[in-house]
């Protein structure tokens, strides 16, 4: 995997990055991009049941908080340095990106082809660029800013860190 992976926010030539692309995990999964900001995705190149781990996270870097950055205790953060930073958010995730055990899991049954999302507040207290979030889940959050500003109540639906659960019981715990 390489030292550093830059991510694109606006792709205006999908086709020429494409033909460039190396994926980081070949056979798993892989990157579709598409023009435009932020509308590339992560996909699955095979089918993996609930609870399957899909794989290991390797290869991060520490580093500031940043869009591109995933939150790993309570002021720790890393680069995920490989096509997993193309992981995008959903209310309704279909995997899980579990930092206590540096593992990426499915939460749900998948198909090649099936997007591979997560719940960004399952790691994130506090989103360093908040996004108003448009997945159409059923119980969408409408605006993902982070796990500081969402219930326990709502949390309790998904996947959390535990550190994301400690910060979630601190300030439950201040306000009661």
């Amino acid at each position: 995997m390489p030292v550093t992976y830059t991510k694109v926010e606006k792709i205006t030539d999908a086709a020429a990055v494409k033909q460039a692309y190396k994926p980081t995990h070949p056979g798993l999964f892989e990157v579709v991009y598409a023009e435009g900001d932020y509308n590339s995705k992560l996909i699955a190149c095979k089918a993996y049941a609930k609870g399957e781990i899909i794989c290991p996270v390797e290869g991060t870097t520490p580093g500031p908080k940043r869009y591109t950055s995933v939150q790993t205790g309570k002021d720790s953060h890393i680069e995920l340095n490989s096509d997993l930073v193309f992981m995008n958010h959903s209310c309704n995730p279909t995997v899980s990106l579990d930092t206590d055990s540096m593992i990426v899991v499915a939460v749900v049954d998948l198909k090649e082809g099936d997007n591979l999302t997560f719940f960004y507040p399952s790691s994130e207290w506090e989103m360093d660029q908040p996004f108003p979030c448009w997945c159409g889940a059923d119980q969408c959050v409408k605006n993902i800013q982070g796990a500081k500003f969402l219930s326990q109540e709502t949390m309790n639906r998904y996947f959390r860190t535990k550190h994301i659960q400690d910060l979630l019981t601190e300030r439950d715990a201040a306000s009661a």
